[in-house]
């Protein structure tokens, strides 16, 4: 695979604009370890190997357990999760995949039983942003840096 162009040389100002974005929605009061489920599971939806291999490594680095990224992509079906985390995951997917879920009231109801207007607001702009991100990313086709065979082992 190759890399087709660095959107950061093309047009630095309007990334700068999407770094600071995502600056304020890392602080902006909701949980660092939901805001790294929710981009690692728009991510493994929008197929993003950069973006998974980033926040996958930012969520490790602030406690995040292996097992729960392991069964994210399962959360359903797993008991690891809270239900605000799951809250969060439906909500997720159906603005990720918003051309065909048209955000049923059913997850919006979901969402808003765990989570206050302005946190509702807030977290469907972090699930945007990083579907942005994934676009980009994929867009563009970024490649996530690749360890050495010494580092796998």
């Amino acid at each position: 695979m190759d890399a087709r162009l660095n959107a950061w040389t093309a047009e630095p100002e309007l990334m700068k604009v999407m770094l600071t974005l995502s600056e304020k929605i890392a602080h902006c009061g909701l949980e660092h370890s939901l805001l790294e489920l929710v981009k690692i599971r728009a991510s493994q939806i929008n197929g993003c190997a950069f973006c998974l291999h980033m926040h996958t490594r930012d969520a490790r680095a602030h406690g995040e357990t292996e097992e729960r990224i392991y069964l994210l992509s399962a959360w359903r079906e797993s008991p690891l999760y809270t239900e605000r985390e799951r809250a969060a995951m439906t909500w997720t997917e159906a603005l990720t995949l918003v051309s065909q879920t048209h955000a049923p009231d059913a997850d919006y109801a979901a969402v808003r039983a765990h989570f206050s207007e302005q946190e509702t607001v807030k977290l469907s702009l972090a699930i945007s942003l990083i579907n942005a991100w994934n676009r980009i990313a994929v867009g563009f086709r970024y490649i996530h840096p690749v360890a050495s065979r010494s580092d796998a082992a």
